[in-house]
């Protein structure tokens, strides 16, 4: 035992341990309810006969509320405190999660999304701060892959308890709003030791904070856009290519299991490269290429799930890279606001990303899935060769 608390202190020298651990047990409990919440109200739509171009708009509403709602989060953080904002953004999304299964109309549905989703942004900008915020720049991408590593464990366990529970009455939106719930209990434990932000001045504006590191925002918009389209539109082509409903769930799960497998490594890996944005590249060469192999593999099923199982993880470590490339470039207020336009940039891509594929997807049918994801990574080649050429 001493030599495991050894290495422990030994690995996060610097860091802010207690801080760091209360970030990631929060973010994870709730990730758990996402994971569960985002793919079940996509389900109970496709079973209610809604076009995926609707489930697509309904989804794409969260990037729209991540947008609006991302200016406001570091000026009512700096006068709440961040522990505060937290506990309120989490009793925001509760009431959400249970209108959702109180009504089942359509119009209130975008509505409690819009609303839903700007709280768990408020969730994710300030957790991710707190955690960067932690961290030391020789720990930085570890700590975030940690992260990452948890957050992912949430999101595959929470369409695994869909694949159990199915999506019908309460229980699954009990189960999803209980997670949400226990995300309070490690927070109020690191009240202690949350980010200090300076009370006083203006803050500043998000805009320039878009292009100070381009390559880490964009990999923010990038990995924003995939995800949606995996959460929200998975289900749908897997059934749409023949799965049981309760397949479809799991595929999910399976994604989420590659994000879990593959996050430290990476950000070990990021850790020890002199520029983080190789570890971006390569990323984004597995997306294209995953991109096109999904649809390929679509008929067969063991096939279908080492594809997606590989592209899952690594695309996710554009998230966890992207964080870690601009938290070794700034910080305080400046690390917060820039961390902000991640998160918007992220909203930008959930945003375009669901509302895209699903448009393709009744154009194109379940091809269309594989041919949006591949746009987005290869826009984003595209950039990287761009900055690349001018540094």
């Amino acid at each position: 035992m001493a030599f495991i608390q050894s290495c422990i202190k030994k690995t996060f020298a610097g860091s802010d341990l207690r801080g760091i651990i209360a970030a990631i047990a929060s973010i994870s409990v709730v990730g758990t309810g996402i994971g569960l919440s985002f793919p079940l109200l996509s389900l109970l739509m496709e079973q209610r006969g809604i076009a995926a171009s609707i489930i697509g708009a309904n989804t794409a509403i969260a990037g729209i509320a991540a947008m609006v709602a991302v200016p406001f989060i570091t000026p009512i953080a700096r006068s709440l405190g961040v522990v505060n904002t937290l506990l309120a953004a989490i009793t925001v999304s509760i009431f959400c999660l249970a209108g959702f299964y109180l009504t089942d109309n359509l119009p209130i549905w975008f509505v409690l999304r819009f609303i839903f989703s700007a709280a768990l942004t408020a969730l994710f900008i300030l957790s991710e701060f707190w955690i960067n915020s932690a961290s030391e720049e020789n720990n930085r991408g570890l700590v975030l892959g940690i992260y990452a590593t948890v957050l992912s464990l949430g999101f595959a366990f929470g369409p695994g308890i869909l694949s159990v529970v199915g999506t019908h009455g309460i229980l699954p939106f009990l189960i999803g709003g209980s997670m949400i719930v226990s995300a309070i209990v490690p927070i109020l434990c690191g009240r202690n030791n949350e980010p200090e932000m300076e009370r006083t001045g203006k803050t500043p504006s998000i805009i320039p904070y878009l292009f100070m590191v381009p390559l880490a925002t964009m990999a923010g918009f990038v990995f924003g856009a995939a995800e949606q389209i995996e959460l929200a539109l998975l289900p749908v082509f897997a059934i749409r290519s023949g799965y049981e409903e309760q397949t479809a769930a799991l595929l999910l799960t399976i994604v989420g299991l590659g994000n879990v497998a593959l996050q430290i490594p990476l950000g070990m890996w990021s850790d020890r490269v002199n520029d983080r944005r190789v570890v971006l590249l390569a990323c984004t060469l597995i997306g294209v290429a995953g991109a096109i192999l999904i649809p390929l593999t679509a008929q067969i099923g063991w096939m279908l799930g080492v594809v997606l199982f590989i592209y899952g993880g690594i695309i996710s470590g554009m998230y966890t890279v992207g964080l870690a490339h601009l938290g070794s470039r700034l910080k305080g207020t400046d690390l917060a606001q820039a961390n902000a336009a991640f998160v918007l940039c992220y909203g930008f891509g959930m945003t375009i990303g669901p509302q895209s594929a699903g448009i393709a997807m009744d154009i194109m049918g379940p091809a269309g899935f594989g041919a949006s994801l591949f746009v987005f990574f290869a826009l984003y080649l595209v950039l990287y060769v761009i900055r690349v050429q001018k540094a």
